[in-house]
């Protein structure tokens, strides 16, 4: 302008004005006269301006309406020539901006008419440039006028004209803008702008503005003048806009944007920018011609590429209330665009002829020559896909291409590319946006929060979030139609990652913006598209199904969503099967499928925070493409490709088997991440996870298919990586898995405790913080699923539980502290219906335990390993564990004793605690055995427990418990306190005994098969009756044992007495049991408790090592004796004892106290138990008939036990032993020694018959009278009074020999005849019993004879009275010997008795025994029993000899005292010998054997004896004297008798011999008179008498008549009897004296 406003350029301005104007004159002056005229004043005009003022421009250009006057006229003219001079004179006015407004509306209205004439376009076109970039006078109306002009001429024939009106239009609309630019800046320093007003409400009215300004808002005013314009043209005034910028210059002309306009300008034109964006949506309508939609698609393409104006347009209308929703519309035209290109036919294009299929996997263009050619194909609409702008940039090329007239020919494809990137576009740039700002408001938020920490920082929703929101569901819907249907329809791998990756960002976005509809609709959209085309999977179509519902007809544009094509031509990677109750076939996936699900993986993995509800699609989909990929969980859950079981027709191509690790390892990665997401959106996966889990577990029911793993295996991995804070999802976790546990199913029972064990094991290992040292809750939280699995039912998941227990013991087993309550509630939660390998996994976890964990556990702990050790114990399926957990139970007493102090003062202390909170809550401390010490009661619970197993149904076990029971009260009994002996006492022992005394009792009788398999079982075992009888001894022998060895502690508690007796009833109970063990054992521990060793045999050495440690032998005595059965003696449980009390130290009372037992009650209770045992025990039955068998029969080792104890048991009552009480004893001996033994035993027990051996119990019976009559000799003479009875008591003994005791009415058979299978019960052989009681009588009288007892009770005749018996006998005696002993007996006893009786003759004490005496002597020397035939000669004669002792006896004894025997007496045994000397004959002998057989001697020392007492020199009263010669005359006379009969029957029976008897009597007279004649010979002639002599003589006569018998040995006897006659035969004497005649 400087150059303008020159001297010399206004000089050559008016210069050429002026010759400009002269060249107009001369050209009108003949054709145009007023134009001529006015071009000469016109010079006159500038000449006078020029001349009069100093600023000429100024001047010319106030004037200038006239000035151009002539120019206008000229122009008028129509003449082409003045037309263009008048142009170019008019430019040159305006370029020196010296034409005034009004002037500048004339010459538009003369262009105006000009261009209606069509004359001198371009010209025109030039004039209007140089008007408006010149200067800036042309407003309004005007300036409106100059641009519809310019469009005019835009659409004339001529191609360059055209072109230039288009250019020249956009230069123009460039210059408004450029002016209204300059305007504010020249006014920006004198006004205040005032404040931007949005929206259409209140903006200011056009009228404020500044000219510019108001020329650039009227721009958008213009409508197209006249209704003949091509439609084209309605759109020009939008794209005229592009070239401006703000910044005032035109850049490169392609870059320019409508969209800045709207941008810097929609505070302003709203309205306007709201009627061309409805326009430009139209215009994407199908009906309207293709090249219309491309270039508006481009448009909207320009739009999308901009955020922030998208965001304003947002603002503007969407967030209106009246207005339209202008955004929305825009992306939904975008995807109604994109359907109806798919819908249209198009029918030109050959569908899908190109091959859709995509060759080389990779991305298109990748695969080198191979790959086709990117595309869309849909439903055999096949649409190319082909490269339009570079990300982000939208070029416009047929925009560029809008001033041709024609429309030009638009590729196929190119709309859908354009409409492709921008939907890309938009996506990209809104998201971008708006997780750019929201990245910013947390930053800020952040750095307010550190500020201040303490506010709330919580801040409402503001603007912007509103803002983002409503673009967010303003689009949505459109978008994802559109992205559905481009992703079905994509052919190419990298159209389909962006369209997955558009989804992706939306969803995400969604997300962040909590908008949980649209979130959910992506994310559906990925997952269907993940899936096979179909598939059925109820959470994805519920969820479309809700959004079909919702979104779909917005503001008349219905947007479907397509619903996915089937036939996609998609290369199939893999055929597997689907997930569903119903098995379905085989589903395919393609390598889209993958992709698709790679994107998922990506979402979650990327934007697991935000995903919330949604992780139930996302996990729902995953599980199923896990499920048809045949993925299958490993350990930690992660999963690894594995052959489906179910699933044969699984078929991976190479292709997706390199895939799988990968996407395996994603699957892990995206649970790994879940360490990253915040609490809440943990739980959201947690809770998607469990609600996923249960439809697998309901689909699982009732099927034994493969379940469906993934939502436990991804639970366990979850839970495995957010270990730091487990606390808050465990509970959940856990609770699920718990329920998968229990399901029917295997596989997914085993995957729930699979997880469940993990996750349990993994907590413990984990370092937390604070440890779990000082966490115990948290430590019990993670152990109580553990014992939560024990309410499982199925055997493998409690197999798991327990083998997950044991590895915790063997990894975290010193730390499980406060835990240990729980892990052992779960080792000891075993029941019997569980099987066997349960209980040994078990097992083998407390095995651990005991050995490893005792001392780390806390001792509170130590009850409950006992009762978890009792429970092994008792479960009945693994007989060796019940046996090994009595083993443990001594392990755990072995480790109390060691760590008795230590755990005495832990339990204490806790002890205390315990009492202090009972008593804060007024409530009694409860605990078992409560008032004993805690220590002392840890032990009660061992012995309570062991006292348990005491009783169990099985044998071994209750062997085995009772042995260890008694052993650790043994060894380790010292440790407790003195009251606890009380509650061992009674509560344990006692209790015990109670127990197992009612047990065998009722046992069952029934004979017990062999144990299964090849177990054979002992007959001394067959029973339960046999076997609970084995129980029953251990346990007395233990009780019994324990009361012994610790008597001197047990008889400090204060009912010791009463404990005594208890404990005799049990060994009285026992004793009288039916059972031959228990009754034998039960004496033992009799003998045991009252500290008596059993006298032991020489043969029975062995059990010395036994004796020696005070064990009561068990059953010794004869019967160690090898023999077939030894029935009675089990070698096994010797040798068990042996081994079982080892290990029981006793325990020495302490000096002083060696007889602790000298309580006389004591011992008195202990004699009426062995009274009662004993009265019992040999009662007879009562049985009616022999036939009874009776109920039981005491055996004879009990008998002989029993019997033994009497002595020792005597030693301490002796003192208060009265008669009574012998009485007693008396009877008890008696009918022991009565019972038969039955016939099996006898073998063993009975000596055979020829020896004279005793049993024992014979002998046990003697030692225990010898102990009495020892007592009675040393002690006072009160006692003696007692002798009478043991006399009496032997002698009952000693009558056995001939009369074998009854017992009750049972038949017993003789010893001898006994076949041992035929008779039950055999007597035993009393003889060498009855005789040794004799020998016994007699030595005992022979020490007892002159006491005064005995004498007073008559003892020898009840000796001889009891004699009599065999005596009489004699050879009917059952064995020879005993008469032989009775006669020998007999002759000492009166050898000691009867200078005793003579002495006391005159007292009349021993009045009755002499004709006692008398027939004893008549029923021995003329038995009426007969010798057997079979005696030898030689025994013959020696049993004569005794005779002969017997009647040497009458005369050395007895005959001479004769004056102190009553004179009865004396006749009797004169009598007798009388008779001996001719009666005494034996009627059964041969002839030959007659002269022995006829006891010659006898008679011989019986006529001696009778004739020596008869003429003894020494008589001493005539009386005696008297009876003597009387015996002989009668013994003269007799024989006189027999002869006279025998000489009249001889002669009588002439031929016939006379019988026998009478021939032998003869013979027996005949040998008397011979002895007679002896015997008178040799006695002193002054003894014999006349008047014999003379019956002598008068025998000779009768001899001789005897000499005529026919019978050789009567006159063989008769010769012998008349020899001695000879001494008779003297001459006749003279009565010469002196010798003289």
């Amino acid at each position: 302008s400087c150059l303008r406003n020159s001297p010399e350029a206004v000089k050559k301005l008016l210069e050429n004005m002026q010759t400009d104007l002269r060249s107009l004159s001369m050209e009108c002056k003949k054709k145009f006269p007023p134009v001529k005229e006015a071009a000469e004043s016109g010079i006159v005009k500038i000449k006078t301006i020029a001349a009069r003022n100093s600023d000429i421009l100024a001047t010319l250009k106030e004037n200038s309406s006239e000035v151009v006057q002539p120019f206008l006229m000229g122009c008028g003219t129509k003449e082409p020539k003045i037309t263009q001079l008048c142009l170019a004179a008019i430019q040159r006015l305006m370029s020196h901006e010296v034409v005034s407004e009004a002037a500048a509306g004339n010459i538009i209205n003369m262009l105006w008419q000009l261009m209606e004439n069509g004359l001198e376009e371009l010209k025109l076109l030039q004039t209007v440039l140089v008007l408006l970039t010149t200067n800036t006078v042309v407003h309004d109306q005007v300036l409106s006028k100059a641009i519809v002009l310019c469009f005019r001429l835009h659409f004339t024939k001529d191609n360059i004209t055209n072109n230039t009106a288009a250019a020249t239009v956009r230069q123009v609309v460039t210059v408004v803008f450029e002016r209204m630019v300059a305007e504010d800046e020249r006014f920006k320093d004198i006004v205040e702008q005032p404040p931007p007003v949005q929206g259409n409400t209140n903006r200011r009215s056009v009228s404020t503005l500044r000219p510019s300004a108001k020329d650039a808002y009227m721009l958008f005013q213009v409508r197209p003048p006249g209704g003949d314009s091509p439609p084209y043209l309605s759109l020009y005034p939008i794209f005229t806009l592009s070239p401006i910028r703000r910044g005032g210059v035109a850049r490169e002309r392609n870059e320019g944007r409508v969209s800045v306009v709207i941008k810097h300008f929609y505070s302003l034109l709203v309205t306007e920018c709201e009627i061309f964006l409805s326009l430009l949506v139209k215009f994407l309508d199908g009906e309207k011609p293709q090249w219309l939609r491309a270039v508006a698609v481009e448009s909207v393409h320009r739009l999308c590429v901009q955020p922030h104006l998208l965001r304003s347009f947002c603002l503007s209308y969407d967030m209106k209330q009246h207005s339209t929703k202008v955004f929305r519309d825009i992306v939904n035209a975008l995807g109604s665009f994109i359907q109806s290109l798919f819908i249209v036919l198009n029918t030109g294009n050959p569908a899908a002829t190109n091959g859709a299929v995509q060759g080389a996997p990779g991305a298109g263009g990748q695969g080198g020559s191979l790959t086709t050619q990117a595309a869309f194909e849909y439903r055999g609409t096949w649409i190319p896909l082909m490269t339009v702008s570079v990300q982000g940039s939208a070029k416009a090329t047929y925009l560029e291409m809008l001033d041709k007239v024609e429309p030009p020919s638009i590729p196929e494809g190119y709309a859908m590319s354009v409409a492709f990137s921008a939907l890309l576009d938009l996506v990209r740039g809104i998201t971008s946006m708006i997780e750019r700002e929201l990245a910013k408001e947390e930053e800020e938020a952040a750095v307010r929060r550190e500020a201040n920490p303490d506010q709330n920082t919580h801040v409402s929703l503001s603007g912007a979030h509103l803002v983002w929101e409503e673009m967010v569901s303003a689009c949505w819907c459109g978008l994802l139609a559109a992205l559905s249907l481009l992703l079905d329809a994509s052919t190419d791998e990298t159209a389909t990652e962006s369209i997955l990756k558009a989804e992706l960002t939306v969803a995400a976005l969604c997300g962040r913006l909590g908008l949980v509809t649209p979130r959910d609709a992506f994310i559906t959209a990925i997952c269907k598209a993940s899936l096979p085309p179909h598939y059925a999977l109820t959470v994805l179509s519920s969820n479309t199904a809700n959004l079909n519902n919702k979104a779909y007809s917005i503001q008349g544009q219905s947007v479907q969503i397509i619903s996915s094509s089937s036939e996609s031509h998609q290369q199939v990677v893999a055929v597997g099967q689907p997930l569903s109750v119903q098995p379905q076939g085989t589903v395919v996936l393609t390598a889209k499928n993958i992709q698709c699900m790679r994107t998922l993986l990506n979402l979650s993995h990327c934007h697991g925070a935000v995903l919330g509800t949604s992780w139930q699609l996302v996990l729902a989909t995953l599980q199923h493409l896990v499920w048809i990929l045949g993925l299958k969980p490993g350990v930690g859950g992660a999963l690894k490709p594995g052959r489906a079981v179910e699933g044969p027709s699984t078929v991976l191509t190479t292709a997706v088997m390199t895939d799988l690790p990968v996407i395996s390892n994603i699957l892990s990665r995206l649970f790994e991440s879940s360490q990253y997401l915040d609490d809440v959106s943990l739980h959201h996966l947690i809770n998607a996870l469990c609600s996923l889990s249960l439809e697998a577990v309901e689909m699982a029911y009732g099927t034994n298919k493969e379940p469906s793993l993934f939502a436990v295996a991804k639970l366990l991995e979850t839970g495995l990586v957010n270990m730091d804070r487990i606390e808050i999802l465990w509970r959940p976790l856990t609770g699920h898995l718990l329920e998968v546990c229990q399901h029917p199913n295997a596989r997914m029972r085993e995957w729930g405790a699979e997880a469940v064990t993990a996750l349990i094991k993994a907590g413990l290992a984990y370092k937390h913080n604070p440890p779990l040292a000082q966490n115990q809750r948290l430590q019990l939280l993670l152990l109580n699923p553990l014992k939560e699995l024990s309410n499982v039912l199925h055997a493998d998941i409690r197999q798991k539980q327990l083998e997950s227990v044991l590895q915790i013991l063997q990894s975290q087993g010193d730390s499980l502290g406060p835990g240990w309550p729980l892990v052992l509630g779960v080792i000891g939660a075993i029941r019997n219906d569980q099987g066997e390998s349960l209980i040994r996994t078990a097992f083998q976890c407390l095995q651990l335990v005991v050995t490893d964990f005792l001392p780390t556990m806390p001792c509170a702990c130590l009850q409950i390993v006992v009762d978890v050790a009792g429970s092994f114990g008792l479960q009945n399926q693994e007989l060796n564990i019940s046996l090994t957990s009595i083993g443990l139970l001594w392990n755990i007493s072995d480790y109390f004793f060691q760590r008795g102090e230590a755990i005495t003062q832990e339990l204490e202390r806790e002890e205390a605690a315990l009492q202090k909170q009972a008593q804060e809550k007024g409530e009694p401390l409860n605990r078992p055995f409560h008032p004993a010490p805690p220590f002392d009661c840890l032990w009660l619970c061992l012995y309570a427990k062991l006292g348990q197993l005491c009783v169990d149904p099985r044998p071994a076990v209750r062997k085995s418990a009772g042995q260890t029971m008694f052993s650790t009260i043994a060894a380790h009994g010292t440790l407790l306190q003195q009251s606890t002996w009380h509650i061992v006492v009674w509560k344990v022992l006692f209790h015990l005994l109670d127990c197992v005394r009612k047990s065998s009792t009722t046992a069952d009788k029934e004979k017990i098969e062999s144990g299964g398999g090849n177990i054979l079982i002992h007959h001394s075992r067959d029973t339960a009756e046999k076997q609970w009888a084995e129980t029953w001894v251990l346990t007395l022998a233990g009780v019994a044992r324990i009361f012994n060895t610790r008597r001197y502690l047990l008889q400090q508690l204060g009912d010791f007495f009463k404990a005594w007796e208890v404990l005799l009833d049990h060994i009285q109970s026992a004793a009288l049991s039916k059972n031959s063990e228990v009754s034998l054992a039960a004496l033992k521990s009799f003998q045991e408790v009252l500290q008596i060793t059993t006298p032991v045999k020489d043969s029975a050495m062995p059990t010395d090592a036994l004796a020696a440690m005070g064990v009561p032998p068990v059953l010794i005595d004869p019967l160690s004796a090898p023999g077939p059965g030894r029935p009675l003696l089990r070698s096994d449980s010797m040798l068990e004892r042996l081994t079982s009390y080892n290990g029981a130290q006793f325990q020495a009372p302490p000096p002083g106290e060696e007889s602790a037992l000298e309580d006389a009650a004591l011992w008195w209770s202990a004699w009426n138990t062995w009274y009662r045992t004993g009265t019992d025990s040999t009662r007879p039955p009562s049985g009616r008939t022999g036939t009874d068998r009776p109920s039981f029969v005491p055996s004879q080792p009990f008998l002989t036990a029993l019997v033994q104890i009497f002595p020792a048991l005597y030693q301490h009552i002796k003192t208060g032993f009265s008669m009574e009480d012998l009485r007693k004893l008396g009877v008890i001996l008696h009918g022991a020694v009565s019972i038969p033994i039955s016939s099996d035993a006898s073998p063993f027990i009975l000596p055979s018959y020829t020896e004279a051996v005793l049993t024992s119990l014979q002998e046990a019976v003697l030692t225990a009278l010898d102990v009495l009559q020892k007592a009675i000799c040393v002690g006072p003479e009160n006692l003696q009074v007692m002798y009478p009875a043991i006399f009496e008591q032997l002698l009952l003994f000693v009558e056995f020999s001939c009369k074998p005791p009854q017992y009750g009415k049972m038949e017993t058979k003789h010893v001898a005849n006994a076949k041992y299978n035929q008779a039950e019960w055999v007597a035993l052989n009393y003889v060498p019993f009855a005789e040794r009681s004799l020998e016994v009588v007699v030595d005992l009288y022979h020490k007892t004879a002159c006491h005064k007892a005995v004498i007073n009770e008559k003892v020898l005749q009840n000796i001889i009275k009891t004699l009599r018996m065999p005596l009489g006998l004699k050879y009917g005696c059952p064995s020879e010997s005993t008469w032989k002993l009775a006669v020998s007996s007999l002759l000492k006893v009166l050898s000691t008795g009867l200078p005793v009786a003579r002495q006391h003759a005159s007292s009349g004490k021993f009045d009755t025994m002499w004709p006692e005496l008398a027939n004893a002597f008549e029923d021995f020397l003329f038995t009426k029993s007969t010798p057997p035939d079979n005696v030898s000669i030689q025994e013959f004669q020696k049993n004569e000899a005794i005779d002969v002792e017997v009647v040497q006896l009458i005369s050395t004894e007895i005959l001479p005292f004769a004056i102190f025997i009553p004179k009865d007496f004396v006749g009797q045994i004169m009598a007798m010998l009388n008779k001996g000397s001719i009666h005494s004959q034996s009627s059964s002998f041969t002839e030959a054997e007659v002269d022995v057989r006829m006891r010659e001697e006898f008679s011989k020392v019986c006529f001696e004896t009778l004739l020596q007492f008869s003429f003894s020199n020494k008589v001493s009263t005539p009386q005696e004297g008297y009876i003597s010669r009387m015996a002989l005359s009668v013994l003269l006379k007799r024989s006189q008798d027999v002869l006279r009969r025998y000489v009249d029957d001889e002669r009588l029976s002439g031929r016939c011999p006379l019988p026998r008897q009478q021939v032998t009597e003869i013979i027996f007279v005949l040998k008397a008179i011979s002895t007679l004649m002896d015997s008178l010979k040799k006695t002193q002639p002054e003894n014999v008498d006349g008047t014999t002599w003379a019956q002598v003589i008068a025998l000779y006569p009768t001899l001789v008549e005897c000499i005529t018998c026919s019978s050789s040995e009567v006159s063989s006897a008769l010769k012998e009897a008349m020899g001695p006659f000879k001494d008779f035969m003297q001459p006749p004497v003279s009565r010469v004296q002196n010798g003289e005649s």
